[in-house]
């Protein structure tokens, strides 16, 4: 008897690595998945759009802030709610503009240092993967 594998749907997202004077910019999730947790901002690649341009959206939708997308820092696989995985490409991003604000999908955002996610209560692995990926603030 053969076992068939399981294939599982993939869903493109992007994500923002944005640091400024030693720290990283975070937003508390509003929803699903992990609502009330810490993480970076980002959020699903929209039909048609290339990263660059989601991940400047994504940032401006849930911080207020205009960002830059540079290179890409890391690539992370998620757990879908629905049995599916999430593919998040995160982007080094400069700020441009803009003005703070917790926007559509964030019920806070803010600037923190890598002390400071020792006990934020964070999405799972956000520290680790951001110290793989020499990504942590400071």
């Amino acid at each position: 008897m053969q076992t068939v594998p399981v294939v599982r749907s993939t869903v493109p997202c992007v994500g923002a690595v944005v640091h400024d004077s030693g720290r990283i910019l975070l937003v508390r999730r509003a929803n699903p998945p992990c609502p009330g947790s810490w993480s970076l901002p980002g959020g699903r690649v929209e039909p048609g759009e290339d990263d660059a341009t989601a991940v400047a959206r994504e940032v401006a939708e849930e911080t207020g802030l205009a960002v830059a997308p540079g290179r890409l820092v890391g690539t992370a696989h998620l757990d879908a709610p629905d049995g599916a995985v999430f593919v998040v490409r995160d982007y080094s991003c400069e700020v441009i503009g803009g003005t703070l604000v917790a926007g559509d999908d964030a019920t806070a955002v803010g600037w923190f240092s890598a002390e400071d996610l020792e006990t934020l209560p964070t999405v799972e692995g956000l520290r680790d993967i951001l110290t793989e990926w020499d990504a942590l603030p400071g």
